[in-house]
C-alpha cells in the first residue's frame, strides 16, 4: 500500500477543494492518504481582511515528515505564474532532506488554481518541477488518458502537467470536470507510487 501525502496551500479554498479530490482518487487506488497544508505566512489580520479561508481542517505539515511518504502531491495557487510564497518557503526548508537524498526516488506531482483561464496554470506547475527534480523526485503529471482536459464545451482547468481549476473572481468553485481531473491524478500517482514501492 503506497503512502501518499497531499500537501497544499490554499488562500481561498479552491486548492483545498482540489486537494481533497486528489486524496479521494488516491484512496481509490488503495493508497493510505494523508492531507496536510503548509503554514500561512500572511499576518492573521491581513488574511482576514482579504477574505482568506482560515478555517481549513487539514493539519500543518513538517519538512521532517516528508521522507515517510512514497508520493507527495503538491497543490498551490498561482502567484504571477509561479507557486505561492507559502509553498516556496516550505520547499526552501528541505535543504537537509536534499543533503541526505531523503526524497530521491519518491513520486512528485503538482496541481494548481488560477484566477483566470490564462493565469499561469501550466507555468506554475512547470516552475514547481525543478525543485522536485533537485530533490530527486520522479515527476508524474496528468496524462491524456484523462479525457476531461480535451473538453471544449466549458471553461476548464487541467493539462498534461497536472489538475487545475479556474477560480474566477466571482466565487466560482472547482467544476465537476476539474474535480474529476484531480481524482484521476490522485489515482494515477498512487498507482505509480505503489509499483515503485513494491
Amino acid at each position: 500500500m503506497a503512502q501518499v501525502l497531499v500537501l497544499h496551500y490554499s488562500s481561498f479554498g479552491h486548492v483545498e477543494t482540489l486537494a481533497y479530490a486528489v486524496a479521494e482518487g488516491a484512496r481509490e487506488a488503495a493508497a493510505e492518504v494523508t492531507v496536510k497544508r503548509v503554514p500561512e505566512i500572511v499576518p492573521p489580520e491581513v488574511a482576514q481582511k482579504n477574505g482568506y479561508k482560515l478555517d481549513q481542517a487539514a493539519p500543518l505539515a513538517t519538512v521532517a515528515e516528508l521522507p515517510r511518504y512514497d508520493a507527495i502531491i503538491f497543490g498551490t495557487p498561482t502567484r504571477f505564474g509561479n507557486m505561492a510564497a507559502q509553498m516556496k518557503g516550505f520547499l526552501d526548508r528541505t535543504g537537509g532532506l536534499w543533503a541526505r537524498d531523503a526524497l530521491v526516488g519518491k513520486v512528485g506531482s503538482v496541481f494548481t488554481s488560477t484566477e483566470s483561464q490564462h493565469g499561469g496554470q501550466e507555468t506554475t506547475i512547470l516552475t514547481f518541477i525543478p525543485p522536485l527534480l533537485h530533490l530527486g523526485m520522479i515527476i508524474v503529471g496528468l496524462p491524456y488518458t484523462w479525457q476531461g482536459q480535451k473538453r471544449l464545451d466549458e471553461i476548464t482547468g487541467g493539462s498534461p502537467y497536472g489538475a487545475s481549476t479556474v477560480a474566477g473572481d466571482d466565487g466560482r468553485q472547482p467544476s465537476a470536470n476539474e474535480l474529476d481531473g484531480a481524482r484521476f491524478q490522485g489515482r494515477h500517482v498512487a498507482a505509480i507510487a505503489a509499483k515503485l514501492a513494491a
